[in-house]
């Protein structure tokens, strides 16, 4: 069952290269021109597309111009009780919550914005999006797009997809699990992490490449094993706190 797993993770990485590589290309010239112009480039996700946004910044291989967008009743710390998935799955689902989130932070046009949501119908992926938009932000999301079957939850009447300047679809089929084993109607083994930390990697290495191409040097977080002086990464947070300063 493990090698059908890696055939299709195999199979849905190579068709994300294939057939997105232009979407990617965009997102990653809008992020670095937020970054150049002193914007920022949020991230946002709820549930367990929180992955992707944990694993762009900060961590070895990242730089300087990322805002993650973190909220703990958006995240899951436990199974059942406080701070469950129960919990969880019932706040990302309901409409409102996300306007208020945003009060604490001061998006402005220059900026632009990365959600992560698999099905891309829940109302806290969606709001983020439209009040993203709003604000006139570039607006880009990674979904599945297969999921456009599925009729919009939101009041809306959107998709994530469907509020989003660029549409990145993560090429997993809607339910997630890929695994079938013979005797059970269920599948194992999600594909949405995989895809969406790829794509993530995929535009933090395209947007770093194109800064450097603009005579930007991105304060790079580095991992200690390659030798680099010891107050680098210092230096790295010292520069994040300029940007967070100049919000102020």
């Amino acid at each position: 069952m493990s090698e059908d797993y890696f055939t299709q993770i195999a199979e849905i990485i190579a068709t994300i290269q294939r057939t997105q590589k232009h979407k990617i290309e965009a997102a990653a010239d809008a992020f670095a021109r937020s970054i150049q112009a002193g914007g920022r480039v949020y991230l946002f996700g709820s549930g367990h597309s929180v992955i992707p946004v944990l694993d762009i910044f900060p961590r070895y291989g990242s730089f300087v111009g990322f805002q993650p967008i973190y909220d703990p009743r958006l995240m899951w710390f436990n199974v059942v009780g406080p701070g469950g998935a129960r919990e969880l799955l019932w706040l990302e689902r309901r409409e409102g919550y996300v306007p208020v989130l945003l009060q604490s932070y001061q998006m402005e046009s220059r900026d632009s914005i990365l959600i992560f949501s698999h099905g891309g119908l829940n109302a806290a992926p969606v709001e983020m999006a439209i009040e993203a938009g709003k604000r006139g932000l570039t607006v880009v999301s990674v979904s599945s797009h297969q999921n456009r079957v599925a009729k919009a939850t939101h009041s809306s009447g959107k998709k994530l997809a469907d509020a989003s300047t660029i549409a990145v679809d993560n090429c997993v089929p809607p339910e997630d699990a890929l695994v079938s084993v013979e005797g059970i109607r269920e599948k194992f083994a999600a594909g949405s992490t995989v895809s969406a930390v790829s794509i993530a990697m995929a535009l933090v290495a395209e947007t770093g490449a194109r800064l450097v191409q603009s005579g930007v040097k991105p304060a790079t977080f580095v991992s200690p094993n390659v030798g680099l002086p010891a107050d680098h990464n210092q230096r790295v947070f010292e520069e994040y706190e300029r940007t967070i300063q100049n919000r102020r």
